[in-house]
């Protein structure tokens, strides 16, 4: 266990290496201002511990305890408007992060989907993202208004890819996007990684010999996923017991972002402020497992990493 000024230290020097040797730099503006790119992804990924239950709650912290680190810290609504503004950079440094830990150098990927409720959906009314989301079900929390995510992730536990849709969307339509933007990548969907040299074991919901052979032939995706009950060539027991033990790793680094990272207790009111902070507790998340491993401490030994 660590205190958090160590832990905030180490994170902004990593941070700080990586807006020097990696990013542009800043464009000179008039007036200057009041954090450094660095100081920005630093506090967006801080703030995403459930230590914090809000983004008020951080800036309660940070205002009171952080200042002689960031002593221009400015008001919280301008904070926010930095951390949006900077969206791509957390998005670089997740990538980076990938990078850092040689996370695609594996045998396979799990691959899973977990809702992330936006609003009661019960609530009348659009709701704040209009259009973005809507109404689906999960197997975790049955009918719910939001998103739909879809997350790659290693042995390790190391998340390599990620996307983000309307809680309506289904599996197979999701992983089809995964895919063709691995294979042929997209500027705006950087999100999902690159491709890696390991297989794809997912759950029922990616079934389907047609879609596998798609995959298959069409991205160099090869899925493993078990059959349907009602197939005509159902897998035995002893199969389907294999399979959950290994991609028990993705259940395990879903129940980290959705309460070590509050991912559960996000309220978003903007796009762009889901897209960041969700983007931010992944990246937070594959730092702690480097910085476990520079600690020899287990992989995703988050709950006793920082004495707070």
């Amino acid at each position: 266990m660590i205190d958090i000024n160590t832990f905030l230290t180490a994170l902004y020097v990593v941070v700080d290496d990586f807006c020097k040797c990696t990013l542009p730099p800043e464009p000179a503006t008039q007036p200057l201002p009041s954090l450094a790119r660095s100081e920005v992804i630093t506090l967006a990924l801080f703030s995403q511990w459930h230590h914090f239950p809000s983004e008020r709650a951080f800036y309660r912290y940070a205002d009171h305890h952080l200042r002689d680190a960031f002593p221009r810290l400015p008001d919280r609504s301008q904070l926010n408007r930095l951390i949006r503004h900077h969206l791509d950079s957390v998005m670089a440094f997740f990538l980076h992060g990938i990078g850092m830990l040689h996370a695609q150098d594996c045998l396979y990927e799990a691959l899973d989907s977990s809702a992330i409720p936006t609003r009661d959906a019960k609530r009348r009314g659009m709701g704040w993202l209009p259009g973005i989301a809507d109404i689906g079900w999960s197997n975790r929390i049955g009918w719910y208004e939001g998103c739909h995510l879809l997350l790659s992730v290693n042995p390790q536990g190391v998340i390599t890819g990620f996307g983000l849709a309307s809680a309506s969307s289904h599996d197979v339509p999701m992983a089809e996007t995964f895919f063709a933007v691995r294979q042929t990548p997209h500027p705006q969907l950087p999100s999902v990684g690159h491709i890696g040299c390991g297989v794809y074991v997912a759950d029922k919901g990616f079934a389907g010999h047609k879609n596998r052979q798609h995959w298959r032939e069409t991205y160099h995706a090869e899925v493993i996923a078990p059959p349907q009950r009602n197939s005509k060539t159902p897998w035995s027991k002893p199969w389907r017991r294999w399979l959950a033990g290994i991609r028990q790793i993705v259940e395990t680094v879903n129940e980290k972002l959705h309460h070590t990272f509050r991912l559960q207790r996000e309220r978003p009111h903007d796009w762009s402020g889901l897209q960041v902070r969700l983007t931010a507790k992944i990246a937070l998340h594959n730092f702690c497992i480097w910085f476990n491993q520079q600690l020899g401490r287990p992989n995703l030994a988050f709950a006793d990493l920082i004495d707070w």
